[in-house]
């Protein structure tokens, strides 16, 4: 996901509704068992939010939602890819066009709109969180929102091109066993049916700004989202690591990698052989899953971006949390609790959450080997035998992961030199503070 993103990662540039999900609700009293009155007054809870790659799931899953009930209606808006995010919710906001539901990444976000978010301290939604999940989200023991779920991101790979390649993807752990590996597919190219090794898409500020630079910049704060929320300077301590890598990618991509965005990463060049791998993470599967099942369930890997003294760990962390605005109608609030209670604490909402989301699971009463994505998977092991890095970029001044990446891609294009890109990144972060 990105952050606002993420935040991050879209099936689509620019800002993109996900319709009207005709959905059903009950009065916000009971315990979201999806068991609503369906004769009370209609009602419609409006969502907005950053991630759109889950579209067509989300529209099934209201749809089922929708089913126990027919007095509530949800209108799902999200804005993703070359859009900022958070830009459009700060508009929202300022023209007085607020949801009733949106999501935000962590404590930076939350320090400009807890004014407007509801305590869900007490929901079933929040009490079967896994623990540490609500960390970014909580002031003095109030919890403000409610984790969408996991996601873990790293270099994903094409497992076909890497054994033909004579490529042993567990061997890789150091940056010289990956810098190996990388020559020995650039060598075999033609070979192989590859334009690339990589494909690095320069044109999104946050794969740079917030992921890569979460990987070097996470020890420095002990792979903690508070410490580095409340620090007042960064030190860059793992920077030159940082260069090495992205100058490793850059040298080895598919060109230009300036003209590159999300989608002909993804969609162009990796599902369709291009490149042997990329740097991105388990929320592409959907967008996999739709160009070709085949090759989304039996050929595609992950792979840690190395990291010394850290190998074999994948960063993992909660991407949004929802948050309901507590300055809407009552009814609304109630009845956008218990939605969010029938997503995550009913029986019905996890089998659906697990079956058609593929989300790594940030709840209690969830199957991990019932979840469809292989990336998925292979990434909650990680979890699970606790091969993670911090998800720290939550915890950057408000926008400075972008503002970062746009700096990173002046050093691509020549126009800056690295030590000045540190420079103005430590700058930016003090004087935010």
């Amino acid at each position: 996901m990105k952050k606002t993103k993420m935040t991050m990662m879209t099936l689509m540039a620019g800002a993109a509704s996900l319709g009207l999900l005709a959905a059903c609700g009950g009065d916000g009293n009971n315990g979201g068992n999806g068991e609503g009155s369906g004769d009370g007054e209609q009602i419609t809870i409006d969502i907005f939010q950053g991630k759109v790659e889950f579209r067509d799931q989300f529209l099934e899953m209201a749809a089922q939602y929708e089913e126990e009930n027919p007095n509530v209606q949800i209108e799902f808006g999200a804005v993703g890819g070359g859009s900022d995010y958070f830009t459009s919710l700060r508009s929202r906001f300022s023209s007085g066009d607020e949801p009733d539901v949106f999501s935000l990444a962590g404590p930076s976000e939350l320090s400009d709109y807890q004014d407007y978010a509801e305590d869900v301290t007490d929901l079933a939604a929040t009490d079967t969180a896994l623990e540490g999940t609500l960390d970014g989200i909580t002031v003095d023991d109030t919890v403000y929102g409610i984790p969408f779920n996991q996601e873990g991101y790293g270099f994903i790979y094409n497992k076909q091109v890497f054994e033909e390649a004579g490529i042993n993807p567990d061997e890789i752990l150091s940056y010289e066993d990956l810098e190996e590996a990388v020559q020995t597919l650039d060598s075999q190219k033609e070979e192989l049916g590859i334009e690339g090794v990589f494909a690095l898409p320069g044109s999104e500020a946050w794969v740079m700004g917030n992921h890569l630079a979460n990987v070097y910049l996470a020890p420095e704060f002990n792979n903690d989202v508070m410490e580095a929320y409340e620090s007042d300077t960064v030190q860059f301590e793992r920077g030159d690591e940082m260069q090495r890598m992205l100058d490793l990618q850059n040298e080895y991509s598919i060109q230009p990698v300036l003209n590159m965005d999300y989608s002909q990463q993804v969609e162009q060049y990796f599902s369709l052989g291009d490149a042997a791998m990329i740097q991105q993470g388990d929320w592409i599967h959907p967008t996999l899953e739709q160009m070709d099942p085949e090759f989304a369930e039996e050929n595609v890997g992950i792979l840690p971006i190395p990291l010394e003294g850290e190998e074999g760990k994948v960063p993992v962390g909660v991407p949004n949390y929802w948050v309901i605005n507590s300055q809407t109608d009552q009814e609304v609030i109630d009845a956008a609790k218990d939605f969010f209670d029938w997503m995550y604490a009913s029986e019905e909402g996890i089998e659906v959450v697990q079956e058609q989301l593929n989300f790594i699971p940030a709840h209690e009463n969830f199957e991990p080997e019932n979840i469809n994505s292989p990336l998925s998977r292979d990434i909650y092991e990680y979890s699970l035998e606790e091969n993670t890095i911090g998800w720290i970029f939550l915890g950057y001044p408000t926008a400075w992961g972008d503002d970062f990446g746009a700096h990173v891609q002046e050093y691509l294009a020549g126009e800056r030199d690295w030590e000045d890109v540190l420079e103005a990144g430590t700058q930016e972060w003090e004087s935010s503070r």
